[in-house]
C-alpha cells in the first residue's frame, strides 16, 4: 500500500511539472506573438501618402489634407497643467524658423532644439486626423508632445461670414491666415464642432490653417470643418499643400 502510494505521489508530482512546463510555454508564445506584431508600427492604417490629385473636404466637410510635423516634446506633470496662461505660452512660443509663416515641403526638415523632426504630407483616413497614432506609427514620442499641422484651403470666391469648426484632443489652437481663429483650452476629448469661430471671412483662392495640439498622457486628435452662415458644411473648396 505504501509502495502504491509513492508511486501514485510521483507521477502526480510528474503531470504537475509537465503541465507547468506546457502552460510556461505557452505563455512564452503568446508573449513573443505579441511582441512581434508590437514592431509592425505603421501609419498606413490611419494615413495614406499625400497626392497631387484634386481633394476637396469630405461628405461632412471635414478637411483630411495636412502636413504633420512630428511631435514636439514638451513634458509636463499631466492635462491638469493646462490652463489658458499655460496653454498660451506653451503655444505661442517659437520652437522652429517662420514657425507661423512657414509653409512646408514633405520631408522638410526643422531643428526644434536638439530634435530633428520632418514634415509629412498626409491624408487621413478618418474625419478626425489620429495624432497619437501618426506619432506611435513613426516611433516618436506621443505623450508629452506639441503637434503642428498646416494645410491650404483654396476657394472659388470670397465667403463671408463663414465659421471655424473645431474639435481636438487634449487643448489646441487654431490660425487661419495668420490670423487666430479658435482655442481650445484645458484637458479635452475630441468633439466635432466642440469649438466654433467667430465669424471670418474665406478669400479667394489660397487660405492658410495652422494648428497646434498639446497632448500628456493620453490620445490626441483634432478635427476641422468650415460652416457656412446658416451652419451647413462648406464643400465648395479644394485642399493642398502648395
Amino acid at each position: 500500500m505504501k509502495r502504491k502510494t509513492g508511486w501514485l505521489a510521483m507521477g502526480f508530482v510528474m503531470l504537475a511539472g509537465a503541465a507547468l512546463q506546457g502552460c510556461s510555454s505557452t505563455s512564452k508564445g503568446k508573449n513573443d506573438g505579441t511582441a512581434k506584431s508590437d514592431t509592425a508600427r505603421s501609419i498606413a492604417h490611419y494615413f495614406s501618402e499625400g497626392t497631387t490629385k484634386q481633394m476637396t473636404p469630405d461628405a461632412d466637410g471635414f478637411i483630411r489634407r495636412w502636413l504633420l510635423l512630428e511631435p514636439i516634446s514638451k513634458p509636463n506633470r499631466g492635462n491638469t497643467v493646462f490652463t489658458d496662461s499655460y496653454l498660451r505660452k506653451a503655444f505661442d512660443t517659437l520652437y522652429f524658423p517662420n514657425q507661423f509663416t512657414v509653409l512646408p515641403k514633405d520631408g522638410e526638415k526643422v531643428k526644434v532644439g536638439p530634435q530633428e523632426l520632418s514634415w509629412h504630407a498626409l491624408e487621413s483616413k478618418n474625419f478626425n486626423v489620429k495624432l497619437f497614432r501618426f506619432a506611435y506609427g513613426l516611433r516618436k514620442e506621443y505623450y508629452g508632445v506639441l503637434f503642428w499641422s498646416v494645410t491650404i484651403v483654396n476657394s472659388p470666391q470670397e465667403m463671408k461670414n463663414v465659421r471655424m469648426a473645431v474639435g481636438s484632443n487634449s487643448a489646441s489652437m487654431w490660425w487661419l491666415n495668420g490670423k487666430e481663429a479658435a482655442f481650445l483650452s484645458g484637458d479635452r476629448r475630441m468633439v466635432m464642432d466642440d469649438v466654433v469661430s467667430s465669424r471670418l471671412t474665406l478669400n479667394k483662392g489660397k487660405n492658410i490653417i495652422r494648428g497646434v495640439v498639446i497632448n500628456g498622457p493620453g490620445m490626441s486628435d483634432f478635427c476641422v470643418r468650415f460652416l457656412d452662415e446658416n451652419g451647413a458644411p462648406i464643400k465648395d473648396l479644394t485642399i493642398s499643400y502648395e
